[in-house]
């Protein structure tokens, strides 16, 4: 489903971290179709029903379409938090209280945002179980609280700027996603 919807990406990408890849993942091309997005987001909820959340959070914006399939799938009340001042905030939506939550994201290379998202949950008294996201590209070595439970492990390699084989060859680099 990646590869057919074009969400595997290939060129010279500069990530969030600062790092140089020939791979990208753009879930978003993979979540426009409908059909696509209630697969992954009725896969993800099997993973995640285990946990009893009773209300799944996502960051805005890769978050918004998988976050709303899972709780959809799974009959919870959806809400997710969006960037203001450089900081996620439940801006639109009540704080859920002491309850369990999963957080659902669409890839998680450090899983800072994801991360923000449970912690600020948890500072009002909710109770983090469980993760979940279309693809986890971290290796291991993501920001998460508990258990991360993906449908796809990609490993990419990356490069420091300054040894770049593609910034070698004059390839320019291009920034996709959400943040800059």
């Amino acid at each position: 489903m990646l590869l057919r919807s074009g969400a595997h990406l290939k060129g010279h990408f500069r990530l969030t971290s600062g790092l140089h890849s020939a791979d990208y993942l753009q879930c978003a091309l993979l979540l426009r179709y409908p059909a696509y997005a209630a697969f992954a987001g009725e896969a993800l909820a099997r993973h995640l029903a285990p946990y009893r959340p009773e209300v799944v959070l996502s960051p805005a914006i890769g978050g918004l379409i998988i976050g709303h399939e899972v709780a959809r799938a799974l009959g919870l009340p959806f809400l997710f938090c969006e960037r203001e001042e450089g900081a996620m905030r439940l801006r639109r939506f009540p704080h859920p209280g002491p309850v369990p939550f999963v957080v659902v994201e669409d890839v998680i290379t450090t899983g800072g945002s994801s991360a923000e998202v449970g912690h600020l949950i948890e500072e009002g008294g909710g109770r983090w179980v469980a993760t979940g996201s279309v693809v986890d590209r971290s290796g291991g070595s993501h920001r998460l609280f508990g258990p991360l439970h993906s449908l796809w492990e990609a490993s990419f390699e990356t490069w420091n700027p300054e040894v770049c084989p593609l910034c070698r060859q004059g390839t320019p680099a291009v920034k996709p996603g959400s943040r800059t």
